[in-house]
């Protein structure tokens, strides 16, 4: 007795799991309200749906096609024209294709009430009758038998028989054999009809009545049937109570792992991811701090002080006063405790790297010259990154030297010589200096800063990266504006590889600007090598409306330029030799030959000039040459 509970009470849960998932799962979004028409059946809804409804309208099972305004149903392996649906009786009249005019033919497939019953998507209702065509020998003389004339010949005869069963082979004329057979509604009262009033019927179809339930029954090995023969038609599902099919035990076993899985998801392994990202985010930002301080440890910086965003936001009282758009981010003037005045670039969160910030702080940090921004603080919080330099009270050599309408302010040609000297000094002591190999990359009016004497300061490493004797690369990133006063080779590798000699020409660019009082822009650029018209016009003499001791100190200034921005990086001098020629005479100066780029090497020089930011990479000169 006790075994027989539990197989009950397992096939009943089984039954219920499995009838509540697949109810909930095909059901909830069939509900969606949705009404088709096709042809003459105005309102296809739920259960049924047309091909072309959306996905959430009725059960797929119950999906019917519209074919030149004819409503179809492909059922078993047959197809069928839809008479009408009843949903008040839930009845569909189904009619088979090839029976459904007057014209002469067998059913397009066989089909029995047995089929439909077995196939549990619906049931017969009320009385029903099968036809049953058979092919005969010889003649039947029996009332029972209908001949169709239409389908008989001299050797064979066609006869249907009528009967509320389907015909089994023992029932069937010794001369004949059953061909075809499909359901029919007849009147039991009529007797002895002509295959012409047959036909009528048949094109008239059969009902068959439908409940989702019996389908979702029948997916659970259950046995549905009619409760009563009472309009609308209901049926009941039944389950033998000692039999549980193998594959629902699994389907059920599987069905309460998912829903384990789900709720292991939801409340622990969710939870364990969000708890290691945050840890994850906490442990790499402590290790960038870790890294920065490791940095400026192993470079001694005795005046380079660690200081919080709190401190920062102070400093600048809350980012108030901008000075300008620096390489990697925003420039604001701040203030220590003590009076002394800073300048605070806060990095921008979308435009620098980890490794552009630790390279940042460990070059500048390490620096110490009269002509090199000195740095004297940073700040590392998470995303949150800033440099502290000293302040420069004169602004920049963009803004000094040139006029917004690019023409030379006011100084004197003494003046601009001890700039030009100040400005070859710093960039040589990076070159030099007791540290490792570094190169600039980026020298422009911008990165050029003036103290309160006019002395100028090499600032913004931008681009400037560690570059170890042995070191096989050096990356950039360049704007359009800074292509100017690139040196061809840092634009593309058919003139040579980058070295600190593209920092000379980038000088030497500069030190033509401020001697010719043009600036590269200023020239027909897109036309003539800006090196090219300062040789053609010192050529000319343009010079002569100077005084004797300017014109010598201009020319002695275009001819180092000239010299700094020779095509080729070879022919150009080193920053100790430069220095050498703006310390002694003009006289002890060549006349450089004339910088030439022909005119395809130019125009992509100029294209690029007018690209947004692009990625250069320069591959060493023994790596090239093993490749």
């Amino acid at each position: 007795m006790k075994g027989e509970e539990s197989s009950f009470s397992l096939a009943s849960l089984l039954s219920l799991l499995f009838l509540f998932l697949s109810f909930f799962t095909l059901t909830v979004q069939g509900r969606t309200v949705c009404s088709s028409v096709c042809g003459n059946i105005t309102d296809i809804r739920y259960p049924f749906r047309l091909e072309s409804d959306p996905l959430d309208c009725g059960v797929p099972v119950y999906q019917l096609s519209c074919e030149n305004d004819q409503t179809i149903l492909n059922f078993l392996s047959g197809r069928y024209y839809v008479k009408r649906i009843s949903y008040e009786e839930r009845v569909i009249r189904l009619v088979d294709f090839n029976l459904a005019d007057v014209r002469c033919s067998l059913p397009f497939t066989n089909l029995s009430m047995a089929d439909v019953l077995w196939d549990g998507r619906y049931s017969a209702v009320l009385s029903y009758h099968h036809v049953n065509f058979l092919t005969c020998s010889k003649n039947l003389t029996d009332p029972a038998y209908t001949r169709v004339p239409c389908l008989s010949g001299n050797a064979h005869h066609v006869f249907v028989n009528i009967s509320n069963y389907y015909l089994f082979p023992d029932e069937i004329p010794a001369s004949c054999e059953k061909t075809s057979w499909v359901p029919t509604v007849y009147d039991e009262s009529k007797k002895n009809l002509s295959y012409e009033t047959i036909s009528k019927m048949l094109e008239e179809g059969f009902d068959v009545g439908w409940t989702v339930d019996c389908w979702y029954c029948k997916l659970a090995y259950g046995d549905c049937y009619l409760k009563s023969e009472d309009k609308p038609y209901r049926y009941n599902c039944s389950y033998d109570d000692d039999y549980v099919p193998t594959w629902q035990i699994i389907l059920a076993f599987l069905m309460l792992i998912l829903i384990g899985l789900i709720l292991l998801v939801r409340f622990i392994l969710a939870p364990l991811v969000v708890i290691g990202i945050i840890l994850h985010m906490c442990i790499t930002t402590r290790k960038k701090n870790k890294n920065v301080e490791n940095f400026a440890q192993g470079q001694q910086f005795s005046t380079t002080k660690r200081y919080s965003y709190a401190d920062v936001m102070s400093m600048t009282n809350n980012l108030e006063d901008k000075l300008g758009q620096g390489g990697f981010g925003s420039v604001y003037r701040g203030q220590l405790p003590g009076g002394c005045f800073l300048a605070v670039k806060l990095l921008g969160t979308l435009k620098v790297r980890e490794e552009d910030f630790i390279n940042e702080v460990a070059v500048i940090g390490r620096i110490r010259h009269a002509n090199v921004v000195q740095l004297v603080g940073f700040c590392s919080e998470g995303s949150k990154c800033a440099l502290l330099y000293e302040y420069m009270p004169n602004g920049s050599l963009e803004k000094n030297v040139f006029s917004k309408r690019g023409k030379a302010q006011e100084y004197s040609w003494e003046k601009l010589q001890q700039i030009a000297l100040g400005m070859a000094r710093g960039i040589e002591f990076l070159c030099t200096g007791d540290h490792d190999f570094a190169v600039h990359l980026d020298i422009k009016p911008q990165n050029v800063l003036l103290d309160q004497n006019f002395i100028p300061k090499i600032a913004d490493f931008g681009l400037a990266k560690l570059y170890p004797k042995k070191s096989d690369f050096v990356s950039m990133c360049a704007t359009g504006e800074a292509i100017r006063y690139m040196a061809p080779e840092m634009i593309s590798r058919d003139f040579g590889e980058v070295s600190i000699k593209s920092d000379v020409y980038s000088f030497g660019t500069l030190l033509l600007e401020m001697a010719s009082r043009k600036r590269n822009v200023d020239v027909d650029s897109c036309k003539m090598f800006f090196p090219s018209w300062v040789y053609d016009q010192l050529e000319d003499g343009g010079e002569t409306e100077l005084l004797d001791s300017e014109a010598i100190t201009a020319k002695k200034l275009l001819i180092i330029g000239l010299w700094c921005t020779q095509v080729k990086a070879s022919d150009r001098p080193s920053m100790s030799r430069v220095i050498g020629m703006l310390q002694g005479s003009i006289y002890e100066l060549e006349m450089p030959p004339k910088p030439f780029l022909s005119t395809p090497q130019y125009t992509s020089m100029m294209e690029l000039q007018l690209d947004s930011p692009n990625e250069l990479l320069i591959i060493s000169e023994s790596m090239e040459k093993s490749s």
